[in-house]
């Protein structure tokens, strides 16, 4: 199932899987940010291994963009 067919989904349960399997990732990339070990990942349907390295980069770009953002929009 693609995620829009989830949100649609009659069951509940299977409506707040997605949110559920999102949290869990969250959980992991911070577990290895924590202990400074990687994660294996499945991108464009190969396995990648990303370092926690990678991680906290990715987490700093984030918070850059939300920043971006939010003084976009306070600009306007």
């Amino acid at each position: 199932m693609k995620p829009r067919d989830i949100s649609q989904a009659k069951d509940p349960d299977l409506r707040a899987s997605l949110a559920a399997m999102q949290r869990a990732a969250q959980s992991a990339r911070k577990t290895a940010i924590q202990t400074d070990t990687a994660i294996v990942v499945v991108r464009e349907g190969q396995l990648v291994r990303v370092s926690a390295d990678e991680l906290r980069q990715q987490i700093t770009n984030e918070d850059i963009s939300r920043q971006t953002m939010a003084l976009k929009e306070s600009v306007s």
